[in-house]
């Protein structure tokens, strides 16, 4: 049974990547931090791009320009402005700061442009977006290591600019003034500061005996200095590839240890030279192992249980480097993940009221809602109603009867939070898919599931539409007895919104319509566009995510524990299963039989386990939305939504792909950081593999996020072939659609 279960879920979902995404420090789109006046650029923006990161230096110092309550040479500081770091975003800011007649500082702990200086000799450099023209004055060519460093030392002196030594231990802000604290020197001053210090931390380490020795070091600079040395390469990504084919290719004898039985991050091309090279002889691996001791002439591995050693003259241990976290940790600049004091604060108060909030939405708490006021406020709406209504009172009625409902509020306020919060999401990524993709969302919540059950079904019934002939036939099959909150089902299919099925007698239009809906309907519009064409265009879980939720997407968690997680929205299908074969069993025996007793105890008997209040009030409601604010908009959607989870199922048979030009991935994995369904997306980027993952709900962030233009949404026709969309949603591809129509 286990087994069977295994080869299930690892069909349906966990056998894609799960690659995880790295800490960085809080910033918002322009820079700017939590301490006013300190504005983070370069490669901790999240794109280590050579345009973007100039881009982002120059950029700030014209925001800080632009800022009313900065002011050129004002008394009582040491400098206008402190920059930290000499990378390319900090030479960026200071030659834009010297243009402008600043008084200015550059700080650099090691040496100018230090990162490219360390890449390892004749490394190729990307140049992309090759139509991005940066701001400021800095300007690249060449397109190989050596040169684009000439290149850019020669900017540099051109317009005399000179870092001044200095270590930065951490940054503080009192009395309305930045100190800049220097380890071992006075402190400084400062108007502003621009954090430009890239991602230039601590090497990782393996933490074993004898990593400390001579021969291991943490960067290749030249492979020609390990010619004829038995040389072992540790690690897993793109630099540990390249540097063991640049090893093997230069005459080392070189061993590759991964601790994963398989590549899943490097680019494809790496791979496939890799190989070449073991075929050769040139180079051997060794995958699923890990190192656990480093002597002088050997290194001890593990794998699968056994240990061995291997002859080593020279180890290069090329795991990665933790950003430089502590620097913004000590400066008070929040960074993505921590769980600090407030954070738990916050978690917990957002807990505490969205408890109180959805027992009260579910009838449970706090159910009288009839002061005198809301009686005053619909009677005088009756003078209003003569002319549109027949029955002005007999509506009014139906209208208090809502208004004295708690779903009324909600649905009202959750329409307020869509509309407003769909307003920021299209001002902030503008394109011409989010924008008519939240107008959608925006749509469906406030006409269908909103002014239709709580205004137009009401006003209908109060002018007898539901009263004889083919009206009072819709009347009974879809609204008995007036109860117009059941129109949600025309929105919200089974199982997502079980209460059109889940009743005491059936509900045939319900009933029909329902399994129309959830077993035609969405499996065609699934396989057609893919899962999200249900959860990213029409569903109001998702109308929320969107919009409420669209600033909160990087931080849901990623890798494979999550991934396994997913499966919990699975095991919540089969419970609805199982309750709906009851339900239906019940309705064709006599009354007071054991399916209809199991049935009820499951659907609301069980204290504190029955679907209505573990379902509904709390992972649908409590977690999933008091969650939004830690740990994305999307953690019901992903992990425990029943339709979801029928729609995972509908999704392994889709059309629907996300596409990518794996040439133009630079694997800085912001497609993967930007996903609120936890795919790791660059895996399959950097591939060129269509991404299959049947979470994704297209959202479009992957695709507008991307540096490069690499992503793009389409799908695979009777034919087999590629056909992208039509409506734009990646920014990069849309500027360079823009420079080829103007070429033309």
């Amino acid at each position: 049974m286990f087994s069977a279960i295994a080869s299930y879920t690892n069909w349906l979902h966990t056998r894609w990547p799960a690659g995880g995404v790295e800490k960085s420090p809080k910033v918002n789109d322009d820079g700017t931090t939590r301490v006013p006046g300190v504005r983070v650029v370069g490669d901790l923006t999240g794109v280590p791009l050579l345009k973007f990161s100039a881009d982002t230096g120059a950029r700030a110092v014209e925001a800080i320009l632009a800022e009313s309550d900065f002011q050129k040479g004002a008394d009582g500081y040491d400098h206008d402005l402190v920059i930290i770091g000499a990378g390319v975003s900090g030479i960026s800011a200071a030659i834009e700061a010297k243009k402008n007649g600043l008084d200015f500082v550059l700080f650099e702990a090691s040496e100018s442009f230090s990162t490219i200086k360390n890449f390892p000799r004749k490394k190729p450099i990307y140049t992309y977006p090759t139509e991005m023209t940066p701001a400021g004055e800095m300007r690249f060519k060449s397109e190989i290591k050596e040169d684009l460093l000439v290149e850019l030392e020669e900017q540099r002196a051109k317009r005399g600019i000179e870092p001044v030594p200095a270590s930065i231990d951490r940054l503080s802000r009192s009395d309305g003034k930045l100190r800049v604290h220097r380890k071992g020197g006075d402190d400084v001053i400062a108007q502003r500061v621009i954090v430009a210090i890239g991602r230039t931390g601590n090497f990782r380490k393996l933490n074993v005996p004898g990593e400390n020795l001579d021969k291991v070091a943490n960067r290749l600079i030249d492979a020609r200095d390990y010619a004829g040395q038995k040389t072992l390469v540790v690690g897993g990504g793109d630099s540990a590839l390249e540097s063991a084919i640049s090893l093997a290719e230069t005459g080392a004898t070189v061993d590759l240890s991964y601790r994963k039985p398989e590549f899943s991050r490097p680019k494809p091309d790496n791979i496939e030279r890799l190989k070449e090279l073991e075929s050769q002889g040139k180079l051997t691996l060794h995958m699923n192992t890990n190192v656990q001791d480093i002597a002088e002439k050997t290194v001890t591995l593990s794998g699968d249980g056994d240990d061995y050693q291997i002859e080593n003259d020279a180890t290069l241990i090329l795991i990665g480097r933790d950003a430089p976290l502590d620097f913004f940790r000590k400066s008070k600049i929040g960074v993505t993940g921590d769980f600090t004091v407030p954070t738990w604060a916050g978690l917990i108060g957002f807990f505490a009221a969205f408890t109180i909030f959805y027992h009260w939405q579910k009838s449970l708490w706090l159910t009288d809602l009839s002061p005198a006021w809301l009686a005053w406020a619909v009677s005088s709406l009756g003078g209003l109603l003569q002319s549109a209504v027949d029955s002005p009172q007999h509506f009014l009625n139906h209208l208090r009867g809502g208004m004295n409902q708690p779903g009324f509020y909600y649905s009202g306020a959750y329409c307020l939070c869509v509309v407003a919060f769909g307003i920021r999401r299209v001002r902030r990524r503008k394109t011409p898919y989010v924008k008519l993709q939240t107008i959608t969302l925006a749509l469906f919540q406030v006409l269908p599931l909103f002014l239709l059950p709580w205004i137009l079904l009401p006003w209908a019934g109060a002018n007898g539409w539901w009263e004889s002939g083919i009206g009072g036939w819709i009347g009974d099959s879809f609204w008995p007895n007036g109860e117009y909150w059941r129109a949600f089902g025309l929105i919200l299919a089974w199982p997502l919104f079980v209460y059109n099925w889940f009743t005491e007698e059936p509900v045939w239009g319900w009933l029909i319509l329902g399994f129309l809906q959830t077993f035609v309907l969405i499996p065609f519009i699934v396989w057609r566009w893919g899962k999200g064409a249900y959860c990213g265009w029409i569903c109001s879980c998702g109308a929320l995510a969107e919009t409420l939720g669209d600033a909160h997407r990087h931080k849901m968690p990623h890798g494979r524990f999550w991934n396994k997680l997913n499966m919990v929205g699975q095991v919540l299908l089969f419970i609805a299963l199982v309750m709906m074969g009851l339900r239906i069993v019940g309705w064709i025996l006599p009354d007071g039989n054991f399916a209809a007793g199991i049935f009820k105890a499951m659907f609301d008997g069980l204290p504190l386990l029955n679907w209505k209040y573990a379902v509904d009030v709390w992972l649908a409601g409590v977690l999933g939305v008091a969650f939004y604010f830690h740990f994305s908009g999307r953690i019901w959607c992903r992990f425990a939504c029943p339709l979801a989870a029928l729609m995972h199922i509908y999704a392994r048979f889709t059309r629907f792909r996300i596409f990518s030009d794996k040439k133009k991935c630079i694997s800085c994995n912001v497609c993967t950081t930007v996903c609120h369904q936890g795919i790791d997306i660059m895996n399959f980027a950097n591939k060129g593999a269509p991404m299959e993952d049947p979470e994704c709900v297209r959202c479009s962030a992957c695709v507008q996020s991307c540096p490069t233009g690499v992503l793009s949404f389409g799908r695979y026709d009777s034919r087999g072939a590629i056909k992208l969309d039509d409506l734009p949603a990646s920014i990069v591809q849309m500027a360079e659609s823009r420079k080829r129509s103007a070429e033309l």
